[in-house]
């Protein structure tokens, strides 16, 4: 059996996540969740708030390839430091970023219809899978909003 991602695909997972209550959607290619090769398509619109969070214990990669629309990528040390970022734009020709375990990391929808094909480290455990960080609102906080704007004009120098 053989899964195919085209343009139809795309526009109606961004359909979908821009329906959504959080702004965002997944499509699952991997089977199940204990597959160790996690594979999915996330969909992300503007003003969804991806708590920073890492992977670790057990540690797990993760690569981000866009798809579609302009994402950004942002990297904290420890105490909640922007360390890093990059803009995913296939205008500026960058493509994909692959994240290290234990990284403290978030991921900001910069362009309605923005998709990303996500790999990543199985198995799926909802009860491991991240550990979000101390020093950012929880996602539904009223906090967070407010975070993500701060966030995004502190990388993008605005």
């Amino acid at each position: 059996m053989i899964k195919i991602v085209n343009k139809q695909v795309l526009t109606n997972l961004s359909s979908e996540a821009a329906e959504s209550p959080r702004l965002r959607k997944n499509l699952n290619l991997h089977e199940y969740a204990g597959d160790p090769l996690q594979r999915m398509l996330n969909a992300f619109e503007p003003g969804t708030y991806i708590c920073p969070h890492k992977h670790e214990n057990p540690d797990k990669r993760e690569l981000f390839i866009l798809m579609k629309g302009i994402i950004l990528v942002v990297i904290f040390d420890n105490k909640g430091v922007i360390s890093d970022s990059i803009l995913l734009d296939r205008n500026k020709g960058n493509y994909a970023v692959e994240i290290a375990p234990r990284t403290w990391h978030t991921v900001v929808s910069m362009e309605q219809g923005s998709v990303a094909f996500e790999i990543k480290d199985g198995p799926y455990d909802e009860k491991t899978d991240k550990f979000f960080a101390p020093w950012a609102p929880p996602e539904n906080h009223t906090e967070a909003g407010e975070y993500l704007k701060k966030l995004v004009a502190e990388v993008m120098g605005e």
